[in-house]
Parts: structure tokens; sequence; C-alpha cells
């Protein structure tokens, strides 16, 4: 079964998003126009929009008001993603050449702080205060994860804790706050709200983990990019920690660098596929993925906690 089945009734509500981020990159400058179609064009889950949406069923739903904060959070993911293709000197992005392939470093910066200040713009149609200040705490910590990254790469002494930071900052936080603000904008109490920002978070964290899984494990038709990518961008992964403490592979892992040749990278991912490093990079997802199911068990029956649950269980069991 496809993802997008899992959340099918909700399929108006999405074209709706989908045709308000057209409007939303929509610019009187046609550079900044068709650098930020170019990455709306390229697709992607629209997961965190999907989030907002089954969060909000939750409370008071009104897609009139729901949708500004799906499309916020949804350019915020892209801005992200802008950057992050900066930082790592990315030239393919779902398949496609990124914006700083297509253009330059100085048009994808530009254009991701375009993508950011647009999505605080379609934030003001929500009045609680408590929305904007999570809003602003998150981008707060995504800034944070992306200077970590830039920090800890080929850093290959950092520790699983390290690693947990990171990825909570980069993916789990802004799926947290996805479910968290579509709570906040149906009006539901505290608890709840809070309740599916831990779902967000646990759900975030597995499926970065399982993101970093599929780096070694899939193919490049099937990511998009080469795989062993992050490993050769330096970005150290859960499954290169684990792989670490073999003392075979240990040393060439730490001589990993941008340059190196095709071949050796690929015998390097063979032999990492040889190890546990896979194995208890799976498990560890699958305790996350358990504690976010706990929570939606405080949550009353509907059709949306169905969805939530699973989405949680498809991403345990995603392939690509």
């Amino acid at each position: 079964m496809k993802l997008k089945m899992l959340y099918s009734f909700l399929k108006t509500d999405i074209e709706e998003i989908e045709k308000e981020l057209n409007l939303a990159i929509d610019s009187d400058t046609t550079l900044l126009k068709e650098a930020s179609l170019h990455l709306l064009q390229a697709g992607g889950k629209r997961i965190r929009p999907v989030f907002v949406l089954l969060a909000a069923k939750t409370g008071e739903y009104d897609i009139h008001v729901i949708k500004n904060v799906g499309v916020a959070l949804e350019l915020i993911h892209m801005a992200s993603l802008v950057h992050d293709d900066v930082i790592d000197n990315a030239e393919l992005r779902r398949g496609r050449t990124t914006i700083k392939a297509e253009w330059d470093n100085q048009v994808a910066m530009y254009t991701g702080d375009y993508m950011f200040a647009r999505a605080l713009d379609y934030m003001t149609i929500i009045e609680q205060p408590i929305a904007h200040k999570i809003l602003s705490n998150s981008i707060v910590e995504l800034c944070i994860g992306e200077i970590a990254q830039i920090q800890d790469k080929y850093r290959f002494d950092q520790t699983l804790r390290d690693y947990l930071r990171r990825i909570r900052r980069k993916t789990a936080l802004l799926i947290a706050v996805s479910c968290q603000l579509g709570a906040v904008a149906g009006k539901v109490s505290p608890d709840i709200h809070e309740r599916l920002y831990r779902f967000g978070y646990y759900v975030g964290m597995a499926y970065q983990i399982t993101d970093d899984i599929l780096d070694f494990t899939s193919t490049e038709d099937k990511l998009g990019k080469p795989a062993g990518g992050d490993l050769l961008q330096g970005n150290v992964t859960l499954p290169v920690l684990y792989a670490l403490k073999e003392p075979d592979l240990a040393d060439r892992i730490k001589h990993v660098h941008e340059d190196m040749p095709t071949n050796d990278m690929a015998m390097l991912i063979t032999d990492i596929l040889q190890t546990n490093a896979i194995k208890k990079s799976s498990e560890l997802s699958q305790r996350y993925l358990k504690k976010a199911l706990h929570e939606l068990d405080g949550l009353p029956p509907s059709r949306a906690k169905k969805s939530l649950r699973d989405i949680a269980l498809f991403i345990g069991k995603r392939k690509y």
C-alpha cells in the first residue's frame, strides 16, 4: 500500500494546500519565482501538511484556517532543504538538480530565506499567541541543528547523544510541531496538542533513522541521490556510529572524504551492510515508533487517529 492511501480522505484538502503553495511562492521577481517553483515541482511527500490536517481533525476543523498552517510548515521544510543543499554542496534533490546547482549558492540562500518569510506570513492568520511561540522556537532549534550538522561533518568521534540531538532538531522537531500546530489551530486542549507533539517527535525520530538506514540499503533511483551519499558528505548517521564499533571498519570509515573513489565507497557500504549496524538502527527506530503509538492511546477514536497510527506503522516498514 502507498503512503497516500492512508490519508486518501484528505485528498481534496491536500490539493487545496498544493494550490496554496503555488500561490505562496509567487513573486514579481522572476528569478525568485522560478527557483522556488523548481523545488516545488520536484514534489515530495507533503507529510508535514498531512500531519497538520490530521492533528486538526482532533479539534475544530476549518480547512480555510488549517491550510495556512500546513503551507507554513511545508515552506519551512522546503527552505531548510534549499539551505541544506548549499551546505552539502548537493547536486540532486528528489531526482532533480538542486537550486544551487541550477543557479548558484546566492540564489539558493535567498530563495530559502524567501520561503521562511512567506511561512511566517501565512501563520499570521492563527490568532493563538502560543502557536507563534511554538513556531519561532522551532525555527531557532532548526537553525541550531543546521549549525550542528556543519560542525559534526566528518567528526567520527561523536556520540549517540550527539546524533539524536541533531536529528531531533533537523527532522523530528518540525514533524512534532506540525502535529502540535495543527491541533492548536483546531483549538484543542493543551493536553491533546502536547500529546500530539510527543507523537510527532517520536515519529520524526523514527522517520529520520529510517532515512539514514535507507541511505545504505536503497538505490540511487529510489533515493533520488547516490546511495551512501550522507557518509560521503561527512554526515555521521546512526548506521555509521554502530559500524564504527567494528575495529576492522573504523579506520576505513574515518578516512572517508568527498573525493573518495566510487569503487572504494561501494566496497565500504557493502562491508557496513555485513555488520549489525542496520539491524541495531532499525531496533532503535522501532522503539521510537512504539512510543509514538503509545501517545495515540490517549486520543478518542477517530478516522484521523487511525490514519496517524497507520502512517507511523508505514514509516516503520518503509523500504524506500
